[in-house]
């Protein structure tokens, strides 16, 4: 009788994509899946959406797998990163999308609001970064999303704070992080999905018809996830040369 095979554990690599399992963070892990990559993916209150997604993941020929945590809870944030590396064997890019967006007049945002949008939007992806980090001994990628508005939106400022907060994390991580081989980048999106109770007329007032697609930042996510650990500390507008028209 012929000996039996050992099965050869998979070279490909391993990426974790937080707020995977729908919209914009489902397009960047179905770009990674389709470039070879075993990815898995977090989700909050998307389990639906998660299940579906795998499936997706898992045609691809890859590894898949979904994962639930709340990123307020830095001690979840953490579990969740090592939850995927157990998931997949190891980590080797983790991309920080996971972000909630909500409006907040001014006068009228409330401490708890305020705390939520940080809490998620920032603190979230720094305790991702670090847990992150911990596994990457061998040299990996680190991919913050951004956002391209620059704080033109006065009615979502604790958002557009947490945003410019992301690419503050992404140039200091890349500087404490570069001895370990550690590329840390971020993508920086416009307008390519129209938010959740954003009405379509003033949707179109924003992008002037120049609205681009979750595949476009997907591309650039791509490259971040896969670039020589000399290319760090960058942040990638992908927003159509809107920073060129007049607001």
């Amino acid at each position: 009788m012929d000996a039996v095979k050992k099965r050869r554990p998979t070279t490909r690599p391993r990426a974790f994509v937080t707020g995977g399992a729908v919209r914009l963070g489902r397009a960047i892990a179905l770009a990674l899946a389709r470039a070879g990559m075993d990815v898995a993916i977090g989700y909050h209150r998307s389990a639906r959406d998660a299940r579906r997604t795998v499936l997706e993941l898992e045609a691809c020929g890859v590894r898949a797998a979904a994962l639930h945590a709340d990123l307020a809870d830095p001690a979840a944030a953490r579990r969740l990163v090592q939850g995927a590396a157990r998931a997949l064997g190891g980590l080797d890019v983790l991309v920080n999308n996971a972000a909630v967006f909500h409006r907040t007049p001014f006068r009228r945002t409330t401490p708890g609001q305020y705390d939520m949008l940080l809490d998620v939007n920032l603190r979230g992806a720094f305790f991702c970064c670090q847990a992150g980090a911990a596994l990457m001994r061998h040299g990996g990628h680190i991919v913050n999303i951004g956002d391209a508005s620059d704080g033109a939106w006065p009615g979502y400022i604790p958002y557009t704070l947490s945003k410019a907060g992301i690419a503050a994390l992404t140039r200091g991580l890349a500087g404490a992080l570069r001895a370990q081989g550690i590329a840390v980048n971020c993508v920086a999106p416009g307008a390519v999905l129209r938010p959740e109770g954003f009405a379509m007329s003033r949707w179109n007032a924003v992008t002037r018809g120049h609205a681009g697609s979750p595949e476009d930042v997907a591309v650039a996510v791509h490259f971040f996830a896969t670039c020589p650990p000399y290319i760090t500390g960058q942040v990638l507008r992908v927003d159509g040369s809107a920073s060129g028209r007049a607001r």
